[in-house]
């Protein structure tokens, strides 16, 4: 009994001890999963990191492609440092859309007019300038992307004999395909600008040359191309500029021109090399200001005129009057030249965003007619289309070369013109109004198919006619004939004395008469009036609407001994 006992305890602590046992077993294989899940969450979030890390570096090299490809050409230098500097994606999708906001000529609008003509060129230049490298990367295709299509192209695809104009020496030599692009005048790096791209591999890649001997495939070959010179025995081969460059203005019978000299060709070339600038972004700041005080002021005048294109969208013309003497004019290559940059705000004053637009104005003239050029007037136009409503206009003017700064802050009434209500365009006083025949459908002064070039002070000289140019909105239509029924007369008068009446034939061979709208151009035989101030009237009579409206403007007639204090 008693080894019974013994072995039933023996048992009873072996059973104990087991299950002592168990129980942390247990344990651990309940807490088994967690341990798992959280391992498993670890694994899943360094691949959620690596995927991350990667997003970001595609992300990178998005942006690294904008900034070194699509860019390349037109971004500035801070503006490059600038995005060089942000740390977020967030950050630099707000950089790129203000870089191409500041370049948009018209932002009130959704269309960016800047971005789709400038990624349409990229797209361009790969297609048409191509040569084993992208063409966008080519001189031809940086310089179509940087600047436009040039005015002009002079090409020579394949070269062959060329006949040199008097300005490289003359004579006759062979040339590698070669082509002169001609700008007339590219913002910032000036007026009458040639490239020369040269392709003196035969390989299709053009180069921008820095020396018009740079096309010459026999500047090499002894006795071979010789110039005008060199075929009299004035001069050698080693004598040519491109070898020494000293000789350029002493070689016989090269009468330079003044781009060709080699630092005017260095400074282009560098020009060319520069973003294209985003316009007078001094002028901006000046514009910014409420009040501005100049010291040194550029005096000018502005007129503004409005003509309708339909209902809610209205031709605001600004036109812009500088008197030459005021202008500062600098000896640049013999030439006596003078430039004014303009800029202007146009700002709703709802708080939409503005329209702006910036030009440049230049004057040029030789030594012999400088005296006469400097008392004449330079005349500056631009149209823009504005929805009806007020404006404050904010416009800015700079010298170049003296630096004196013209600012003018203007309100506006954009006009509405109301369905078919008799109503008129502004009633503009020209010194010139003639017929284009086709010679120009669009630029400044071209209104339909006349040219009207605006007398911005209304003054006009003794013995020259005073032109008038109108247009008449919605005339009633007779049902008999299916013409406006309308009789049109310009009154002039003087201190309320009329003392001149014309009435409108429609015979002018100017003014057009049309179911919707009535075209008045005329030029007022005014030879026998007096110096002094006069009032013209236009008054329109509509028998079918039984209407009249009477628009008025004032000029000035003087005399021609006046004409250096006030002509036009």
């Amino acid at each position: 009994m008693v080894s019974i006992g013994k072995r039933c305890g023996f048992l009873s602590v072996i059973v104990l001890l087991i299950m002592s046992l168990l129980t942390p077993i247990s344990g651990w294989t309940s807490a088994s999963p967690k341990k798992e899940h959280k391992q498993k969450q670890k694994a899943q979030s360094k691949r959620e990191k690596r995927r991350a890390k990667k997003r970001r570096r595609e992300m990178s090299e998005v942006y690294k492609r904008w900034l070194e490809e699509d860019v390349r050409w037109i971004i500035t230098e801070e503006e490059r440092k600038a995005f060089k500097k942000l740390e977020t994606d967030e950050e630099r999708e707000q950089f790129i859309e203000q870089f191409w906001l500041r370049r948009d000529p018209n932002p009130d609008t959704l269309e960016n007019e800047y971005r789709e003509e400038y990624y349409r060129r990229i797209a361009y230049a790969n297609q048409h300038f191509s040569s084993g490298i992208p063409g966008w990367k080519t001189d031809r295709g940086r310089i179509y992307i940087m600047f436009g299509p040039p005015d002009s192209i002079e090409s020579h695809p394949a070269g062959g004999s060329y006949d040199r104009p008097f300005w490289e020496g003359g004579g006759t030599t062979s040339t590698y395909p070669f082509e002169i692009w001609f700008y007339r005048y590219i913002p910032g790096v000036g007026s009458g600008i040639e490239i020369e791209f040269v392709d003196p591999t035969m390989s299709g890649e053009y180069h921008i040359a820095r020396s018009p001997d740079e096309k010459d495939a026999l500047l090499f070959v002894p006795n071979a191309g010789l110039t005008l010179a060199e075929q009299l025995g004035l001069a050698s081969k080693a004598d040519r500029p491109f070898f020494s460059p000293g000789n350029r203005e002493r070689y016989p019978l090269m009468h330079q021109r003044v781009q060709d000299m080699p630092f005017e060709r260095l400074e282009l070339l560098a020009k060319l090399q520069r973003p294209p600038q985003v316009k007078f972004r001094d002028l901006a700041t000046i514009a910014d200001a409420e009040l501005t005080v100049e010291f040194d002021v550029l005096p000018f005048q502005l007129r503004t005129d409005y003509l309708r294109i339909m209902d809610n969208s209205i031709l605001t013309v600004f036109t812009i009057l500088i008197e030459n003497q005021d202008l500062a004019f600098k000896n640049v290559g013999g030439i006596l030249e003078a430039k004014v940059n303009i800029h202007a705000r146009i700002r709703p004053v709802t708080g939409r965003r503005p329209y702006l637009f910036e030009d440049v104005v230049t004057q040029k003239y030789t030594d012999d007619i400088f005296d006469i050029g400097v008392r004449q007037k330079s005349i500056y136009q631009h149209k823009i289309t504005l929805p009806p409503g007020n404006y404050v206009v904010d416009l800015v003017l700079r010298d170049v070369n003296s630096g004196r700064t013209g600012v003018v802050h203007h309100g506006i009434e954009v006009p509405r013109y109301a369905e078919g209500q008799l109503s008129t365009s502004s009633l503009i006083l020209a010194d010139k109004i003639e017929p284009l025949h086709g010679r120009l459908a669009a630029g400044p002064f071209v209104l339909g198919n006349l040219k009207v070039r605006p007398s911005v002070n209304s003054r006009f000289k003794q013995g020259r006619p005073v032109g008038v140019y109108m247009e008449v909105y919605n005339p009633g239509i007779d049902q008999t004939t299916l013409r406006p029924a309308v009789d049109i007369e310009y009154i002039i008068s003087r201190d309320g004395q009329e003392v001149m009446r014309v009435k409108e034939d429609g015979q002018s061979g100017l003014s057009r008469f049309t179911t919707q709208e009535i075209t008045l151009a005329r030029l007022l035989p005014v030879e026998t009036l007096e110096p002094g101030t006069y009032t013209l009237e236009v008054r329109i009579t509509d028998h079918v609407k039984q209407t009249t409206v009477a628009p008025k403007a004032q000029f000035t007639i003087f005399a021609p001994s006046e004409e250096g204090l006030a002509g036009q």
